[in-house]
């Protein structure tokens, strides 16, 4: 079953129309990032996927959260569903509007955990990536490749130092992994909690604005 999702579509598209791909946190919904879509490039398709499960309080998730206990602070299971669910969206997505060009894709706190895992997984859909306080689940990572097959990837990886919800201890190991990985990657801490401030927000943009 495919995902919902919202989409500003730009007035021409052709097979070489970028797009690009949002995942929102925990508890939130489509609505959420899509606002971005202002002040992101006027020629992409620009995609805002809702997760498929609804949350304990109020939104949507990409998979259950045990806040109590950190042996469960994802369940896999779901997490792997929801990364199925999302490449078949983003596979009929390519399909629909008959594009030739690798995706971009942005992930916040959840859907940044499930991005890094997707874009290292199968790097040959990807582009651009920023993950944004988030981290690299070693969980549901399992399937990565290897550096020759993510070195056209590029990561925008950003955290807040006073990030209440996911340490900016475990946002820091992302910019360790990445190198051993050997990919090619800007990890930049900002004085904020589990969010984007000012700052953040403008490098984010012009990080998908450059060529």
């Amino acid at each position: 079953m495919d995902l919902k999702f919202i989409v500003r579509e730009p007035e021409n598209i052709t097979p070489q129309t970028q797009m690009l791909v949002m995942l929102h946190g925990y508890g939130s919904n489509e609505e959420d990032l899509f606002s971005f879509r202002h002040d992101l490039p006027e020629d992409w398709i620009i995609v805002s996927f809702r997760a498929p499960n609804n949350s304990e309080y109020e939104g949507f998730s990409w998979y259950n959260i045990d806040f109590n206990d950190a042996e469960k602070f994802i369940d896999v299971e779901q997490a792997v569903d929801s990364m199925k669910q999302i490449m078949r969206s983003i596979d009929n997505l390519k399909h629909h509007y008959n594009l030739e060009t690798k995706v971009n894709i942005m992930g916040f706190s959840q859907g940044g955990v499930l991005t890094y895992a997707m874009t290292l997984t199968y790097p040959e859909y990807f582009n651009k990536v920023a993950c944004l306080s988030a981290y690299p689940e070693p969980k549901i990572l399992k399937n990565i490749k290897g550096k020759k097959q993510i070195q056209h990837l590029r990561f925008f990886i950003s955290h807040g130092n006073e990030d209440a919800v996911i340490p900016l201890e475990w946002g820091r190991k992302a910019a360790d992994f990445l190198y051993e990985l050997g990919a090619f990657f800007s990890f930049r801490e900002y004085m904020t909690g589990h969010s984007l401030n000012q700052k953040n927000y403008i490098d984010l943009i012009k990080f998908f604005e450059n060529k």
